[in-house]
C-alpha cells in the first residue's frame, strides 16, 4: 500500500466518522450534504437486498428527497426525544468502478431515550458507492440493509 491509497483510506474513514457525527449530533440538516445531486438512498432488510428487491423502509433518489425527508422529520413528525450514536467498523474498499469506489462497512446504532433506557436500534452493513466531489468523497448510493426483519416504528431517522 503506497501513501495515496493510506491517504485515501484515512480520507474515507473520515467521510463515515463525520457521517455518523452528523447524525448523532442530530445535524439533519447538513445530512444531505454528504451526498451527490442524484444520489440514491435506501434503508432495506438483508432478505430483501439479497433477494434483489429494488425498494426500501426508507427510499430517495435525488438530494432534494433527502432534504424533504428531513424537512418532514422537524415539520410533521412528533416523536419522544432521543439520541442515537452510530458506530461504524470495517470500512473497506470492494471495487472501483469508472471513478467511483464501491465501499462496505459494518454498523450498529444505539438509541437513548428520554428516561436514559438504551436498546440497540439498528445493525447491519453500508454498501456505499463514493465519488470525489470538489470537497472530498460524497455517497452517490447508500444502501443501510438491516440485519433483522424487525424494524423499529421510529425508524424515521436516516441510519
Amino acid at each position: 500500500m503506497d501513501h495515496a491509497d493510506i491517504a485515501r483510506r484515512l480520507e474515507l474513514h473520515d467521510l463515515y466518522t463525520a457521517y455518523a457525527e452528523c447524525l448523532d449530533s442530530d445535524a439533519l440538516e447538513r445530512w444531505p450534504e454528504f451526498f451527490t445531486e442524484n444520489c440514491r438512498y435506501r434503508i432495506t432488510s438483508a432478505e430483501n437486498y439479497d433477494s434483489g428487491l429494488p425498494l426500501g423502509l426508507i427510499y430517495a433518489t435525488s438530494k432534494n428527497m433527502l432534504h424533504d425527508r428531513v424537512s418532514a422529520l422537524r415539520e410533521a413528525n412528533i416523536y419522544e426525544p432521543q439520541r442515537y450514536r452510530h458506530i461504524v467498523s470495517g470500512i473497506r474498499i470492494g471495487g472501483e468502478p469508472a471513478g467511483a469506489l464501491d465501499i462496505g462497512a459494518n454498523f450498529v446504532v444505539i438509541r437513548t431515550m428520554q428516561d436514559g433506557a438504551m436498546t440497540l436500534f439498528a445493525a447491519g452493513r453500508y454498501i456505499d458507492r463514493v465519488v470525489r466531489g470538489e470537497a472530498g468523497f460524497l455517497f452517490a448510493r447508500k444502501d443501510v440493509v438491516l440485519d433483522s426483519r424487525q424494524i423499529d416504528t421510529l425508524l424515521a431517522i436516516p441510519l
